[in-house]
C-alpha cells in the first residue's frame, strides 16, 4: 500500500497530536499508523504519522506547502516523504563482507525498500561479490598521503549517485569532520561493540581479557567524534565461559548484521528522529 510518511519534533505543549491528526482529516488523510512520544526530561514531543497516499486530496508537492504554515508555528523540525520514492542508499565497504552481504540479500528479497547506486570500497577484494549483484561498484584506495583526496573524490561519487543515506559496512576509514557535518543524520555506522565500553580497535580481544558475559553490536549516527553518535540500534549475545575469541567474533558479527539491518530499515521507513546526541526510534 502506498505510503506518505510525515515526521516532525517540536517543542512539546497541549494539543499538538489533535492539530497534526487534523491537518490530516481536513485533507482527506487516512491514518494507518501513529506513533508519538513526549520527553519529559527535555519537553520535546516527536510524532511519525502514516498516511493512505491514495486517500489524500492533494498531491506531495502541495501537502507540502499545506503543512509547511503549521510547521513554523509548532517550531517544528519536519519531513513528509511518499514511500513510493525509496531512499538511495550508498554502501561503503572495505574488505569484510557479511555486513555488506547481509545488506544485499535484504534489498535483494524486498525486505529493505531501498535503492543501491553504488557501493565504494578502498580494496578490491569484494569487487565481484558486488558486481554478481549488478551493482556499480567504484574502487577508492585511501593512504594517508591520499585521504583527502580520496574523500574529495567519494564526496563526488556520492552526489553523482543522488544518495539519500551513507552506510558504512565495516568501512574501516574515518570519515572527515566536514563530510560528517554535510551528512548529519543521513550517515550510519555499524560499531563491533557496545559504545563506548570498547570503542576503537580489537574490541573482541579486549572483551575477552576482561572476561565479559555479554558482546553486542551498535548501529549509530556517524558523527566527527569517533564512534559517539546518536544510537539507532544494539544487539546483544550471551558470552559463556567456553566461548573463544574465534566464537565471540563469529557471535559479534552476528550482532552486526541484526543490529545494521534494523539500523538502516528504521531510517529509511522514517521511523528515527535525531534530538542532540540522542535517536527517538518508532519501531515496527
Amino acid at each position: 500500500m502506498p505510503l506518505t510518511l510525515l515526521k516532525i519534533s517540536c517543542p512539546d505543549r497541549v494539543g499538538l497530536l489533535a492539530r497534526l491528526t487534523t491537518f490530516v482529516a481536513y485533507h482527506g488523510g487516512n491514518l494507518l499508523e501513529v506513533n508519538q512520544f513526549t520527553d519529559p526530561v527535555s519537553k520535546w514531543f516527536f510524532a511519525r504519522l502514516a498516511i493512505d497516499t491514495r486517500s489524500l486530496a492533494l498531491d506531495s508537492a502541495a501537502l507540502h506547502k499545506a503543512f509547511a504554515p503549521l510547521a513554523a508555528d509548532l517550531e517544528g523540525e519536519w519531513t513528509i516523504r511518499e514511500t513510493k520514492q525509496k531512499m538511495r542508499v550508498v554502501i561503503l565497504v572495505s574488505k569484510l563482507d557479511h555486513c555488506l552481504a547481509d545488506l544485499l540479500w535484504r534489498w535483494r528479497s524486498g525486505e529493505l525498500p531501498i535503492e543501491i547506486p553504488l557501493i565504494i570500497s578502498n580494496h578490491q577484494d569484494l569487487q565481484p561479490v558486488v558486481e554478481r549483484e549488478g551493482v556499480p561498484f567504484a574502487y577508492v584506495p585511501v593512504t594517508p598521503e591520499t585521504k583527502a583526496t580520496a574523500f574529495e573524490k567519494m564526496a563526488t561519487l556520492f552526489c553523482d549517485a543522488q544518495a539519500d543515506l551513507l552506510v558504512l559496512a565495516r568501512y574501516m576509514q574515518i570519515f572527515p569532520s566536514e563530510l560528517c557535518k554535510e551528512w548529519h543524520g543521513r550517515l550510519i555506522n555499524i560499531h563491533h561493540s557496545f559504545l563506548p565500553s570498547f570503542a576503537g580497535a580489537n574490541p573482541y580481544k579486549r572483551a575477552y581479557a576482561r572476561g565479559v558475559k555479554l558482546i553486542g553490536a551498535t548501529c549509530h549516527y556517524a558523527t566527527a567524534d569517533l564512534d559517539a553518535g546518536p544510537i539507532i540500534d544494539q544487539e546483544v549475545v550471551r558470552v559463556e565461559h567456553f566461548h573463544t575469541p574465534e566464537d565471540m567474533l563469529r557471535l559479534g558479527r552476528d550482532c552486526e548484521r541484526m543490529a545494521l539491518a534494523r539500523g538502516v530499515r528504521y531510517h529509511v521507513e522514517d521511523r528515527v528522529l535525531i534530538h542532540g546526541n540522542r535517536s527517538i526510534v518508532f519501531r515496527d
